[in-house]
């Protein structure tokens, strides 16, 4: 049955990942005499490269820390406190994720840069510093350990913790032995998946870090687009490849070891309103690092949208609505359709996110040998590999029969459901992993079938981890830029290409449509993910 239940994900994985990487890689090594590996030496012992390696590893594990750092205490307020506009709240702070990484270095430019709110009131600037682009990466990752790690702990049983402080446990060591081992798996999957993406940071280190900072997704783009040397591309990917295969396999030997069976509780049963100066004091702390570290750059993105030539206003807005005039005249249609072509790509994406997904999460759910935990690592590499790289390689693989799809506007969701299907497994497997085995065994004794077995112990378990996967799937597939751009139609545009080629062109109009599409984008996101939430709250009290 585990087999059966990997052959769709390796499949997928297979056509749509390794053959398009490989492809790309292989045309970078290979010449009319042969294949030349003796690159690989000769590029990693350049001095400017190995600045780009050892900049890209620790500028990650600084964000990687500083962003477990800020967003726990979030987790813990979001899991276990009920307050007015909390699901308001969450589904704010989810919205970073999606911004396409252009429009979120240009806000914080407006906040840290020269002429920005830091260097108005008291003359400090942060631009082009390794401040300006760690504070970025937790902007963009809070959401990760917040839903990642809060979705978990908010289904953990209150009561053993309270059991252990009746026994003579202090507060901090009843959470140190009975909550922070139960936490251990989400909270390595949610520092995985920041690690990754930040490791892979482009648009923020370009923008906000200047030529003085480059990551290797950064010096891939350099070297594809720009010097068009593509051997040198081939080889830091195949370093990027390589280093991020081997974390994934470091993360499954040791976390794996971590898990256990856990009691889930509802929700709701373990949410309830502050109590004492010190959950008052934690609240008001989160809430203030949401407002300044997340409201603040979306509220000078919103400003920008309203500040035309004229005043404040809806100009800017007016003006997407036209496709040949003047300033847009790259578009072919308006640029306000966008919106609309990204809500059905992201939809569609979602959906092949969660089948593939859902299905990798199910056969991973026992442990076992070396060929599921290299499966296990396999699904999390698109996250590690340089998006250009994919991108060309579904241009230059995908373009003959029986997979021509170079035409079709499946090509979209398909890339975006490769970045979407690593979160939908992180998220629902450390859920399951969680579900007693000795229920699925009580049911098979009982005459179920393995699929009723699924359908009648695991799925209300775990309803509330596919919700919070489909959100995490619909928004990275919302704001997915570095593949999608290569691929999209230029009658189709998503919203980050259509912000892309808006912000590459000159001009004060193609600046504020720009922040317009932007903030549309944003509040897309906002509405998609609270009403989310309200289905996911709605639905919480069926298991």
């Amino acid at each position: 049955m585990r087999l059966g239940l990997m052959a769709v994900p390796v499949a997928f994985f297979a056509l749509f990942f390794a053959y398009p990487v490989t492809a790309i890689v292989g045309r970078g090594f290979r010449t009319d005499d042969g294949w030349r590996f003796g690159r690989i030496g000769e590029v990693l012992g350049r001095p400017d490269i190995l600045d780009v390696l050892w900049f890209t590893t620790w500028q990650a594990l600084a964000s990687t820390a500083l962003t477990l750092l800020i967003a726990l205490p979030g987790a813990y307020v979001f899991a276990r406190f009920a307050f007015p506009g909390k699901q308001v709240l969450r589904a704010v702070v989810t919205v970073p994720f999606v911004l396409p990484t252009v429009v979120v270095g240009t806000a914080f430019l407006a906040v840290l840069g020269r002429g920005g709110l830091l260097d108005e009131l008291w003359g400090v600037r942060l631009d082009t510093t390794v401040w300006a682009i760690l504070l970025a990466h937790v902007f963009f990752n809070y959401a990760v350990v917040v839903r990642t790690v809060g979705g978990l702990w908010s289904q953990l049983d209150p009561r053993q913790e309270e059991a252990a402080r009746v026994l003579g446990a202090g507060r901090f060591a009843a959470f140190r032995r009975v909550t922070l081992p139960a936490l251990v798996p989400a909270v390595a999957a949610a520092a995985l998946m920041v690690f990754l993406f930040t490791f892979t940071s482009f648009g923020v280190v370009q923008i906000l870090g200047g030529p003085a900072y480059s990551t290797l997704e950064v010096e891939v783009y350099r070297q594809t687009a720009q010097l068009l040397d593509l051997p040198t591309a081939a080889v830091l990917t195949l370093v990027q490849f390589t280093a991020v295969g081997a974390i994934l396999a470091v993360h499954a030997v040791t976390v794996r070891r971590r898990e256990r069976a856990l009691k889930l509780v509802d929700p709701a049963q373990t949410s309830r309103r502050p109590r004492g100066a010190g959950q008052w004091a934690l609240l008001g702390g989160v809430l203030l690092t949401a407002l300044l570290l997340i409201l603040l750059p979306l509220g000078v993105l919103v400003e920008r949208s309203l500040d035309g030539p004229g005043g404040y206003g809806f100009g800017y807005y007016r003006a997407l609505q036209s496709a040949g005039s003047g300033a847009t005249s790259t578009f072919l249609v308006p640029p306000l359709e966008a919106v609309g072509n990204s809500l059905r790509y992201a939809l569609v994406a979602t959906l092949i996110a969660l089948v593939v997904g859902g299905l990798a999460a199910a056969a991973l759910t026992r442990r076992a040998g070396r060929l599921v935990r290299g499966f296990d690592a396999l699904l999390m590499l698109p996250l590690g590999v340089s998006a250009v790289t994919v991108g060309f390689g579904f241009l230059i693989t995908l373009d003959k029969p029986p997979f021509d799809l170079r035409t079709s506007w499946i090509l979209v969701p398909l890339a975006q459901a490769l970045v979407g299907v690593p979160f939908v497994v992180r998220t629902m497997l450390p859920v399951l992993r969680a579900v007693d085995e000795r229920l699925r065994e009580a049911a098979a004794v009982l005459g179920a079938s393995p699929l009723r077995a699924w359908r009648e112990v695991d799925l209300p378990l775990v309803r509330r981890a596919v919700l919070v996967a489909a959100g995490f799937a619909f928004a990275v597939s919302l704001g997915e830029f570095g593949a999608t751009v290569f691929i999209a139609r230029p009658d189709t545009p998503t919203l980050p290409v259509a912000v892309a080629r808006l912000l590459g062109r000159s001009g004060e109009l193609n600046y504020g449509q720009a922040m317009a599409l932007s903030t549309i984008l944003m509040l897309v996101c906002a509405v998609s993910l609270l009403l989310l939430e309200r289905i996911r709250t709605d639905r919480s009290g069926e298991f």
